[in-house]
């Protein structure tokens, strides 16, 4: 199991801090689902690092579960896929273009995540073909791994 030292979050590395309002020109996603509050670096074509901080007025906390809130995996994943569609996005330099989460593979979830974390996700670019991205993900509360996936994405024209 890997974990991540986490930094201030008030000192992102060179390079910036991508916000919700540009992330919002990035994907096509709103509220609900825009799932990620900002990403912290990215290093086109290779990397980026993305934070969703979570709360208890998050919609699927109604009903998973009523007195013991925990956030879905599949949330968790999609949020993971949403930091790899602004890395594929951002590393592309492509416009009037979408990003496609095409196939999950090998998701593990390690541990639950509840209103109060904050979520870092680590995605990596490990194969990219044309149009075609292969991240590894990884998923960090407190520096432990709670969820990990490889995760397929393709650039369409909108």
């Amino acid at each position: 199991m890997s974990t991540i030292e986490s930094e201030p979050q008030n000192k992102p590395k060179a390079g910036g801090v991508i916000e919700v309002t540009e992330i919002m020109s990035i994907l096509p996603h709103r509220y609900p689902f825009l799932l990620i509050d900002r990403i912290l670096e990215l290093e086109p074509a290779k990397s980026a690092r993305g934070l969703k901080n979570v709360t208890i007025n998050e919609p699927f906390f109604a009903g998973h579960f009523p007195g013991h809130p925990i956030m879905p995996g599949v949330l968790i994943i999609e949020a993971m896929a949403q930091v790899g569609g602004v890395l594929a996005f951002k590393s592309a330099g492509v416009a009037n273009k979408a990003v496609y989460f095409m196939g999950i593979d090998n998701a593990r979830f390690r541990k639950p995540v509840v209103p109060g974390d904050t979520v870092e996700f680590v995605l990596t670019v490990t194969k990219c073909r044309g149009v075609i991205w292969v991240f590894k993900g990884e998923a960090f509360v407190g520096g432990n791994m709670v969820a990990e996936a490889e995760l397929m994405a393709t650039i369409v024209e909108k």
